[in-house]
């Protein structure tokens, strides 16, 4: 009869280590999985911005917006004929 004393406290001693270890794995779980919800929003959010930054970069190189730019702010203008000058080079 002793031996069973032994025996059940034992048992019940390995019970609430293994509760604990149970508790515990769930609670890193539950943070693990909380910072894995953050990460993923913050990577989504950056795919945003990567999206519109390559939109914004388009819009700003485009051939009109550069022809815009240089005639507006720059006051440049395409040559007129007569002060086009061709250059040939030296080689016959």
């Amino acid at each position: 009869m002793r031996i069973n004393k032994w025996v059940l406290a034992a048992l019940w001693l390995l019970v609430m280590v293994s509760s604990l270890g149970v508790v515990s794995t769930t609670q890193q779980s539950r943070a693990l999985t909380a910072k894995l919800e953050q990460a993923q929003r913050v990577r989504d959010e950056l795919r945003y911005e990567q999206e519109r930054l390559l939109l914004e970069r388009g819009a700003w190189s485009a051939y009109s917006r550069i022809e815009q730019v240089a005639r507006e702010e720059l006051n440049m203008r395409a040559p007129a004929p007569n002060e086009r000058v061709l250059v040939t080079s030296g080689r016959q």
